[in-house]
């Protein structure tokens, strides 16, 4: 075996993505990654559900702080994101040589990163959260776990790089199987710091960083693989023009784009602090029930970019674009479930959150249930959309096009109105919701227009023909 060599495993699943039935190849991969950000979604609405439990201040904390942690993160996340689909691509093209290469030192980028970012935030962490508008009180709250949570962060940026790896050999039943364990670990440790031990939120943040260093230790030992081309090498590792240039330059865009949406998702927080810190927890609140229904789409459409990036290096265009259209039916399948399911059971979900130490908080409810209503309407089928937009975007390359898209989500669909909402209309607390519903089908219908646009670019380059059914 030479070493950048595939296993039996990778060279089945790279025949089965370039050749199989695509409706199977989409659900095979992207499903197991709808499960694994279900999860995710499920984590943190059960971290905020323990964090209410210990009062209404700290879930609105985590909530902020959780924002802005989001905002950094997606420094790494969007690295991971466009390594991985460079990566796809060179497996899809038979390139093992080159793999190795990519998947080595997308690791040596990660390393660097995350050193500094801790040496930049880490020291000056209160003086970075009255930069990000934070109010006094939360910082006060939540400065030692907002802290821990940016320790916990750096291990993340390993652990995605090495997500993203999986990913794109097509591995997506292992990483569910591992995010189910971490999860286990990590609600199990913040449950007993709540309930029993009775401590305050910077317990929940150490609760995660055990739970990431768990799965960071379980990557170190899957990534040893010395022969393999999707292992680890340190003689792999280079930072030559070929190897890295096309992954820095599709990973740029992505970062931007998820950096700026994040930054844009903490300016609407400290917006809507003028309704008072509970409107920010149920705004964060809202955003996770929709994540509900978002997440099982956001791992659909990772998954069907990692399938269109294959099918693109291997040259079968015709065939990436067919991988497009089965991520939008599932997507669209999703978003319907997912609006049905959570309108109906809003009320009985809505109070979960607001049961803490005290009783139930009618009024937080009423608040939350109130939010939702408007977030729900412009979530769960536009989104669906948005997602499967994205995918084909990711997967021929055209971040950029995903930048314009989450900023103008934000700054052009998000921050205005809301602005215009608080300033010429006395709708008070109701506006968070109005704002979120709006901003979700204007970018969807812009999404629309982006990704038609694209479609028509990629038939004439390529001289192939896309119908919808």
């Amino acid at each position: 075996m030479n070493k950048a060599a595939l296993s039996n495993k990778d060279i089945q699943y790279r025949d089965f993505a370039l050749n199989g039935n695509l409706w199977k190849v989409t659900f095979q991969v992207g499903f197991p990654l709808a499960l694994y950000q279900s999860l995710n979604m499920i984590f943190k609405i059960l971290d905020t559900m323990m964090a209410a439990y210990i009062g209404g201040s700290s879930v609105s904390a985590v909530a902020y702080l959780s924002q802005i942690n989001l905002m950094i993160s997606a420094i790494g996340g969007g690295l991971a994101i466009g390594g991985s689909l460079k990566i796809s691509s060179a497996y899809g093209a038979g390139d093992y040589e080159m793999v190795k290469k990519r998947v080595s030192s997308l690791f040596g980028m990660c390393t660097f990163l995350g050193m500094a970012v801790l040496l930049i935030i880490l020291p000056f962490t209160k003086q970075f959260l009255a930069f990000a508008n934070t109010p006094d009180e939360l910082i006060e709250l939540g400065s030692k776990y907002f802290s821990i949570e940016l320790i916990s962060m750096v291990i993340m940026f390993f652990n995605n790089v090495y997500i993203a790896i999986e990913r794109s050999r097509g591995n997506s039943k292992r990483i569910l199987y591992l995010n189910t364990v971490v999860i286990v670990v990590k609600l199990g440790l913040t449950a007993l710091c709540v309930y029993i031990l009775r401590t305050d939120i910077t317990m929940i943040a150490v609760a995660t960083l055990v739970s990431q260093f768990l799965f960071f230790m379980i990557a170190i030992k899957n990534m040893n693989v010395k022969d393999n081309a999707f292992g680890f090498s340190l003689k792999s590792m280079t930072f030559q023009k070929e190897v890295i240039q096309p992954m820095v330059s599709i990973s740029f865009p992505v970062i931007v784009e998820r950096a700026a949406f994040q930054l844009g998702k903490v300016v609407v927080n400290a917006m809507s602090g003028v309704y008072g810190s509970l409107t920010v927890g149920a705004l964060g609140i809202s955003n996770n029930i929709g994540g509900l229904t978002t997440s099982h789409q956001s791992g659909v459409q990772e998954g069907g970019a990692a399938v269109i990036s294959q099918n693109l290096g291997a040259g079968k265009v015709q065939r990436a674009l067919d991988a497009f259209k089965c991520v939008l039916a599932y997507n669209l399948v999703i978003g319907i479930l997912g609006l049905i399911l959570t309108t109906v059971y809003m009320e009985q979900i809505s109070f979960l959150f607001a049961n803490n130490v005290n009783g139930v908080d009618r009024s937080f409810q009423e608040l939350i249930m109130k939010v939702y209503h408007y977030e729900s309407l412009g979530g769960c089928i536009p989104l669906g959309i948005n997602a499967a937009v994205v995918a084909l975007l990711f997967g021929f390359g055209y971040t950029k096009h995903t930048l314009f898209l989450n900023f103008s989500r934000v700054f052009l669909f998000r921050i205005p109105i809301l602005w215009g909402l608080q300033n010429f209309t006395d709708l008070g607390s109701e506006s968070v919701g109005i704002v979120m519903m709006a901003s979700n089908i204007l970018v969807s219908l812009l999404s629309v227009v982006v990704g038609i646009s694209v479609i028509r670019r990629i038939c004439r380059e390529y001289n192939v023909k896309f119908r919808l059914i």
